[in-house]
């Protein structure tokens, strides 16, 4: 009779132990959308000790979707939510987490220092050309819109720009292409690419935070609902003293 009793409860805790690792414990986060924000909040979820953190790119409007269809715990954007997005989801809580400014960028041969806004503007509208080859982010994302909002205004970027999915990809064309011209976060920025001043301001921490650079923005978490538990201590540690030195250590700019 022992015996079966002894295998019972063997049973037992072998099941019991099955489905708490299929729950996973509840200690991991999962973070999916911008581009812009992706290697930022790698840096963060590898600094972070209390959960494991998951972080996946997709675009700005994936993180969004992602975090309302409960894909994410976390949608990282790199623009204000929409108001479409809120009308559908209105459960939707954004959490600045850094700025940024959009860095409209050149091959570093090229001896352009300086464009105007209006200047951007028309090369954008214009297209691809044997002057410029136009590079530009694709549908959904967030630098895209930024750039669209505060750069195009009622203009369209032409259908002959190359679109491409990524921050990354932006800059590896750019860097490899001499007459190029695209646009990406300043956390991405280095000497494989020139920024150019526009309208005589240089893209940097000390012009976006002062509001002098023309092409700036907020870079968001958001979640469904507030934040609470393990979600919540994440995002406190990302504004955290720490976590915004790293905020800056990746070419971004504090919030706090």
């Amino acid at each position: 009779m022992f015996r079966w009793v002894y295998i019972a409860v063997s049973v037992v805790l072998v099941f019991s132990a099955i489905l708490v690792a299929g729950c996973g414990g509840g200690s991991g986060i999962d973070v999916g959308g911008s581009t812009t924000v992706q290697p930022l909040a790698e840096k963060w979820a590898s600094a972070y000790q209390e959960a494991d953190v998951t972080v996946s790119g997709g675009g700005s409007s994936a993180g969004v979707k992602g975090v309302a269809e409960s894909i994410f715990d976390i949608g990282a954007i790199s623009r204000d939510l929409k108001s479409d997005e809120t009308d559908k989801w209105p459960e939707l809580v954004p959490y600045g987490v850094a700025y940024d400014g959009v860095a409209i960028v050149v091959h570093p041969s090229n001896p352009i220092n300086n464009l105007s806004l209006e200047e951007v503007r028309d090369i954008f509208a214009s297209g691809s050309s044997s002057t410029w080859t136009v590079v530009s982010r694709e549908e959904g994302s967030g630098t895209r819109e930024t750039f669209e909002n505060k750069v195009m205004g009622e203009e369209e970027i032409s259908a002959s720009a190359e679109f491409l999915p990524s921050n990354g990809s932006i800059k590896q064309k750019v860097a490899t292409t001499s007459n190029a011209i695209g646009y990406l976060s300043l956390g991405y920025v280095d000497d494989d690419v020139k920024a150019v001043a526009v309208d005589g301001v240089a893209c940097s921490t000390d012009t976006v935070r002062g509001g002098s650079y023309p092409i700036a923005r907020t870079l968001y978490f958001v979640t469904k609902g507030e934040a609470e538990g393990d979600i919540l201590d994440f995002i406190n540690f990302c504004l955290s003293t720490e976590g915004q030195q790293i905020v800056e250590g990746q070419g971004y700019i504090s919030i706090r």
